[in-house]
């Protein structure tokens, strides 16, 4: 493994920040808003930020306003923190050409999400991610959402395209399967980047050996999560379970709908955002809404 990526795989723990793009109320992309939230999140200590990942609502964005998405990120981060966007499709060709363009504009990763909608078999998989890797000299993180893209992808595979890719430095693993993520370090090795995505799995995966996570949960309170991989990192095992179960009902509020519709709207309520939606996603109804104003009024984010 190249010196390039050892650094990478150093620096790129902890809390990862996939940052929601927000939308102004004639439902353009607001980059002036987006850079806000990127220093709201730098100024309480995560320790990285990724964007157009599911968050960043990516299917809901034109390739082009992917790319200002993602150039408007890193230029704001200005190298003060790793920057791993998310380039994945459901498109092999765009896929590639936004993992290329992440290349281009210095991100330190990228994060290549399993194709969805079209279930690809095993082999397929493999081919697509190698394909993909083989054609940056960039770190690839993989993202396995099978919730979302209806596809799991097999350890087995995930370990072969570890041994094969040495590009191929993690995981996001959205994956409630908990003998699966264990798997995964077994087979790809304890030094693989093992990133949770489900909430309520982020501080047990940093128990068996994870890197550490890219919770949507983050874009609300994101010192709470960045103080709890301190504290684990730190060996405060005590303090990095008390904020794990101090974030429960956070989490459990914010997917009460579909991801980022919750997380707009608390922001929305935190006066970060206009909390607006390109259709076919909306905001969540008003009981749900109720509940996460009262959350957020008790976590005093509000």
């Amino acid at each position: 493994m190249s010196k390039q990526y050892e650094e990478i795989k150093q620096k790129l723990r902890g809390s990862i920040t996939p940052v929601i793009t927000p939308f102004k109320s004639n439902y353009e992309v607001d980059f002036e808003k987006q850079s806000e939230l990127i220093e709201y999140q730098l100024e309480n200590g995560t320790h990285a930020i990724s964007v157009t990942g599911t968050s960043g609502e990516p299917s809901s964005l034109t390739i082009e306003e992917r790319v200002q998405v993602m150039e408007n990120a890193a230029k704001t981060i200005n190298g003060r923190v790793p920057f791993a966007p998310g380039t994945g499709s459901t498109n092999h060709d765009e896929t590639m050409y936004l993992t290329k363009k992440a290349q281009e504009m210095g991100a330190d990763a990228a994060m290549v999400i399993v194709p969805y909608y079209n279930k690809p078999n095993q082999q397929a998989l493999y081919k697509h991610f190698k394909t993909v890797a083989d054609s940056v000299d960039i770190p690839i993180i993989v993202y396995n959402i099978p919730g979302r893209t209806a596809k799991n992808l097999e350890v087995e595979t995930l370990a072969k395209l570890a041994k094969d890719c040495p590009n191929i430095i993690g995981v996001k693993e959205s994956n409630k399967d908990f003998e699966h993520v264990n798997r995964v370090l077994l087979n790809c090795g304890r030094d693989f980047l093992l990133f949770s995505g489900i909430e309520l799995l982020c501080y047990p995966m940093l128990a068996i050996g994870g890197a550490g996570s890219i919770s949507a949960t983050a874009n609300v309170e994101p010192k709470k999560v960045a103080e709890m991989h301190d504290a684990w990192f730190n060996g405060d095992v005590k303090r990095a379970q008390e904020l794990h179960y101090e974030l429960m009902r956070l989490n459990d509020v914010l997917f009460k709908d579909t991801n980022p519709a919750p997380v707009k709207a608390a922001l929305g309520m935190m006066g970060k955002i206009e909390p607006v939606l390109r259709l076919p996603m909306d905001l969540p109804s008003e009981s749900i809404q109720d509940d996460i104003r009262q959350t957020l009024k008790d976590y005093k984010l509000i």
